[in-house]
Parts: C-alpha cells; sequence; structure tokens
C-alpha cells in the first residue's frame, strides 16, 4: 500500500488525520533534525497500520511518499 503523507514536526501532540484513501497529515512532537522527526513518524506509522512502513521519496521534505507491506 502506497500513501502519502504532508509531516507537521515540531507539534504539541502526535496526531495521523486521514485526508482521503492515499493521503495523510501526521503532526509529530520531533523537530525535523538529524532524522528525529523521520524515526518518529516511521514508529508512529507502524502503530496504527501495524505494517512494515518504509520512506519511498520525500527524506528531507515534508511531503512524503510511504510504503506499507
Amino acid at each position: 500500500m502506497i500513501i502519502k503523507v504532508k509531516v507537521k514536526p515540531n507539534s504539541k501532540k502526535q496526531e495521523i488525520r486521514k485526508i482521503n484513501e492515499e493521503k495523510y497529515e501526521v503532526n509529530l512532537k520531533s523537530p525535523a533534525e538529524k532524522n528525529k522527526a523521520n524515526i518518529e513518524l516511521i514508529k508512529l506509522l507502524k502503530k496504527h497500520f501495524k505494517k512494515k512502513i518504509k520512506i519511498k521519496s520525500g527524506l528531507t521534505s515534508k511531503n512524503k511518499v510511504i510504503e506499507a507491506e
């Protein structure tokens, strides 16, 4: 399954919001430095979907393409 995610780092709380079937908006507590936000994103999505998560594109962008196996 391929989904598109818009990440908002430095938020007050962690939250996943579904925009449509393949697009999500995710608020993260971690800052977008030293890969902290990406690590938090993977952990949060893994817990939410209960699947293995991999970032396909957008490692340094707020807009990411995620693959859930």
